[in-house]
């Protein structure tokens, strides 16, 4: 299959010598190079990376290849690549001052993930015995006992196959040490990313709630005012 990025090489690099900045920012962060990096020029990229030749203020010049991980799925994604890597390149290398979160945000996946999590530990514990059916509350309707059988033949199957089925307990205990777990690590993002302790704590709060979805959307905000503060200084 051809390789889209690949095909725009020479536009993309020519599009490049208009951000030296940027290519230079690539060098240091993803290159490692140490030296005082003066220019930098892209000669080549396809979706697995990119190839930046550089000159030292010594003299001494050089070649790095910048990998892209995971690599791009086409060549749309090069834009949002590229200028994702420049704000984390720049501020890594202090040119750009990391964002701050000044409020909590309860986004739609902490909630869906939260419901998920439930239903599935419910699913996996208090299934009925074969032949029982349900009576819904403050209603006249009945699911019949033919169609929770079928509903929960998978989690009955694995019971009689292994021998084993978890209780409440045992499931609770497990999200809540991962949730705890997940807790230190929003913690050390809120110290980094976070101002205000009541914000701190109600991102860590909520961590223990929905875990994973909480520090995964202070990435995401996080990285969204990192791109808009770089459009704005361009």
């Amino acid at each position: 299959m051809a390789d889209s990025v690949a095909a725009k090489s020479a536009f993309l690099c020519m599009y490049m010598k208009n951000h030296p900045d940027t290519l230079v920012a690539y060098v240091k962060h993803y290159g490692k190079v140490a030296g005082n990096v003066v220019s930098a020029e892209m000669t080549a990229i396809d979706s697995k990376g990119m190839t930046i030749k550089y000159k030292l203020k010594s003299g001494a010049d050089g070649q790095v290849v910048v990998s892209f991980q995971p690599p791009l799925a086409g060549y749309d994604e090069v834009k949002p690549r590229l200028l994702s890597m420049k704000v984390d390149a720049q501020e890594s290398l202090g040119m750009i001052k990391a964002p701050h979160l000044t409020t909590f945000s309860l986004s739609a996946p902490m909630v869906h993930a939260f419901f998920l999590v439930l239903l599935s530990c419910s699913y996996v514990t208090v299934y009925p015995p074969r032949g029982t059916s349900f009576q819904i509350p403050f209603t006249t309707f009945e699911i019949p006992s033919s169609v929770l059988d079928v509903f929960f033949a998978p989690i009955r199957s694995l019971v009689d196959l292994t021998g084993y089925r978890p209780s409440v307990g045992m499931v609770a205990g497990t999200f809540s040490v991962l949730h705890a777990a997940e807790s230190l690590y929003t913690w050390s993002l809120c110290q980094r990313y976070v101002r205000g302790w009541s914000v701190k704590a109600v991102y860590v709060v909520a961590t223990l709630i929905f875990g994973m979805p909480v520090w995964r959307d202070i990435h995401r905000r996080v990285q969204q005012k990192r791109i808009e503060s770089v459009m704005k200084a361009e």
